[in-house]
């Protein structure tokens, strides 16, 4: 009896070990709410000493409906994150001192955006522009006496006061209406209003600041351009900075570099001889070299991003980057001069590379997920960079600059991450059109059983010149249509960048041709699998995503494949209306080689909307109005059509969003409406009407 008992004993012993293991073990489910709120880590910033890196987390209120960013500090050792800034307004951009005795930053804490220094403690914050309508993007001058930065000026004043009257009549008067005189009078999601960017230079310590870049243009530009588009030589004796001088700026790309004495002077163009882009520049320590990104097409902002040298000697520059057929997203010097670490967009990923300067030996250090943010010591001993997956946000990471001793300094999100249990993504391959390898990802559910029949999901990207990463994203999250019961597929067809220029180029002018293909290929494919259920199909896309979706709609008669539900979000519908409202015209004009009454042929065959008698498939709609990219009125358009012909169909309007939906109570909306619309159709019996939430 004894022995039964010790018997029971150690069998139920067992039994709850194993069952309390099972549970610890149980994926917490990932939930819009939890995509929300997860921390967003970025900006890491090495020190001069290379000891410290200043970053930034950025934390979201969702009742109040914003974010506010603050800034931290962590050894490069690794150990505990001390928060420098906790203000209930947002600091961001910390800068560190050619000393490293001080951070400059930005900050609203008077209202209006202005540079903040600030010791390594946070102490001794002192304010060091005030310039009438905000500064932006800090740069310290090598000898620590100035500080760059960008603010919005009226080009016609003469001074701050006259930008500042101008900007307060402006908010004071009751009539709201805009004048225009020329294109590009809107981008993106705002109205320019008549103002320029300028590059400043103030007193490290306070001052009146200085324009740099004077004239009735934007600098850095207003397209294509990034806050990293200017530099100080190493003597801060001279300033280098991007802008787009061309008289019509909706058609053209042709951002150049200038030089200009820090002292003042003429600026001189350095590279007027390349009609693509060229931004991004960046001194050599040695002072010998400007390096930059640059395009060779011009109108063509998909066009390879390639990595120039600029020699200050002989005035002559030569690319460095000729071997690698994908794009140089960002790229730091080694101190030695002697190479360059570049981050490249390849194949869903973005590995780092170091590029010799002497023999343009390429060698890649870094290959898993998506890098960024690259950052090099003073030694030449570390690299400091941001990492993030498919399956966690970013976070800062160090290497040895042979892309050794690889280590996370921050791990922000990891217990977080860490209860979700989300699946890696897989990397798939099939064939396209013409036989074409096609290369693409899929993200199945944390709890995935392969005995069971799961819906699959479509997502398609925009760009169209974009991909689908190894990446983590607040705005298309596969891993919410997955922990919704979804497995996903992420097709990168034509078009798609990292897979060479030639795949890139081949979508332009044929935007429902090969890529269409490349897509249903990959979907027959995806829908073989066991595991998939064939009469459970839905796809969903944004902008040039949101096209695709809606040539779908209009050519749902694949026999192979049949699409039950549709997104579109952002769609581009009609063709020939999207070119007269939208506001970058050198994208439409090198897409269908020219506009719709020069050559309205490709316009009438690649136009969605002229196929609208073929809409059956129920469709969610999704548009905002402050969409200046691809307007609103494209989304309408759609939404008529499905509705003049008793389509199931639905329309989500932002008012307050543009192309993307980004404060945090919209955001979840999207994804909920997504989710529900999903759902209606691909996991219970298609109604002949969606269901009212």
């Amino acid at each position: 009896m004894k022995r039964l008992v010790s018997w029971l004993f150690i069998a139920l012993f067992t039994f709850s070990s194993v069952a309390a293991q099972a549970q610890q073990v149980t994926p917490k489910p990932f939930t819009i709410h939890d995509l929300i709120n997860l921390r967003r880590v970025g900006d890491p910033q090495l020190s001069p000493d290379g000891l410290w890196v200043a970053y930034t987390i950025t934390d979201t209120d969702k009742v109040a409906n914003r974010r506010t960013t603050q800034i931290y500090l962590v050894a490069v050792k690794g150990g505990e994150v001390r928060q420098l800034t906790k203000e209930k307004t947002s600091s961001s951009q910390p800068r560190w001192s050619p000393d490293g005795n001080r951070l400059a930053f930005i900050a609203a804490r008077d209202g209006v955006p202005q540079i903040w220094t600030m010791d390594i403690n946070g102490e001794a914050v002192k304010k060091v522009s005030n310039v009438a309508l905000g500064a932006d993007n800090p740069l310290w001058s090598p000898d620590g006496k100035l500080l760059a930065f960008t603010s919005e000026v009226y080009p016609e004043c003469p001074d701050d006061a006259c930008n500042k009257l101008r900007d307060e009549e402006a908010a004071q008067s009751k009539v709201k209406a805009k004048i225009a005189d020329r294109l590009l009078f809107r981008h993106w999601n705002a109205w320019k209003e008549g103002k320029r960017s300028h590059v400043f230079i103030v007193a490290s310590e306070g001052g009146t600041a200085r324009d740099m870049t004077p004239g009735d243009f934007d600098a850095p530009p207003f397209s294509l351009g990034s806050p990293t588009d200017y530099a100080f030589s190493p003597d801060a004796k001279e300033f280098v900075f991007a802008r787009n001088t061309d008289k019509d700026e909706a058609f053209s790309t042709n951002s150049d570099l200038f030089i200009v004495p820090v002292a003042g002077g003429e600026a001189k163009r350095i590279t007027g001889d390349n009609h693509g882009a060229d931004l991004s520049p960046q001194y050599s320590p040695d002072g010998r070299f400007i390096a930059y990104r640059s395009q060779a097409k011009a109108t063509f902002e998909a066009d390879r991003w390639r990595l120039l040298l600029y020699d200050r000697q002989t005035n002559q520059s030569r690319s460095i980057s000729n071997q690698i057929d994908n794009n140089v997203e960002g790229f730091t010097f080694a101190p030695d001069n002697k190479k360059i670490y570049a981050v490249i967009a390849e194949r869903g990923r973005q590995p780092i590379y170091e590029i010799s300067l002497t023999s343009i030996a390429i060698n890649k250090l870094l290959n898993d997920g998506v890098n960024d943010d690259l950052k090099v010591s003073s030694n030449g001993n570390t690299l400091i960079f941001t990492r993030n997956s498919a399956t966690h946000p970013a976070e800062i990471y160090r290497a040895n600059a042979d892309g050794s001793y690889v280590k996370a300094l921050t791990s922000t999100n990891d217990a977080a991450m860490d209860s979700f249990g989300l699946r890696a993504v897989e990397d798939v391959t099939w064939e396209g059109a013409g036989g074409s390898k096609i290369h693409g990802f899929v993200v199945k559910p944390a709890n995935f059983d392969p005995a069971k029949k799961y819906p699959l999901v479509v997502l398609i990207h925009g760009g169209p010149q974009g991909a689908w990463s190894d990446a983590w994203s607040y705005r298309w999250n596969p891993q919410l249509f997955a922990a919704a019961g979804y497995v996903v597929l992420m097709p990168n067809p034509r078009g798609s960048t990292g897979y060479g220029q030639l795949f890139t180029d081949e979508i332009s002018g044929d935007w429902g041709g090969k890529v269409y293909t490349d897509i249903l290929n990959g979907v027959v494919q995806a829908a073989s699998a066991q595991y998939i259920d064939k009469e459970r199909i839905g796809a969903a896309g944004g902008s040039y995503g949101g096209y695709m979706v809606n040539w779908i709609l209009g050519h749902n008669d694949d026999p192979r494949v049949k699409f039950k539900a549709l997104v579109s979000h952002a769609g581009v519908y009609n063709l020939t209306s999207m070119y007269g409202a939208t506001e970058e015209l050198w994208f439409a004009n090198w897409e269908f080689k020219g506009n719709p009454w020069a050559n309205p042929a490709l316009y009438e065959k690649w136009s969605p909307h002229k196929f609208a008698a073929n809409f059956k498939t129920p469709t969610l709609v999704i548009h905002g109005e402050l969409d200046y990219r691809v307007p609103v009125t494209e989304g309408l358009q759609l939404f008529t059509a499905l509705q003049t012909q008793n389509v199931p169909s639905r329309l989500l309007y932002y008012p307050d969003e543009g192309h993307w939906i980004l404060k945090p109570q919209n955001s979840e909306l999207w994804y909920h409406t997504v989710l529900a619309w999903f759902d209606t159709y691909l996991k219970a019996s298609a109604p002949t009407q969606a269901k009212t939430q």
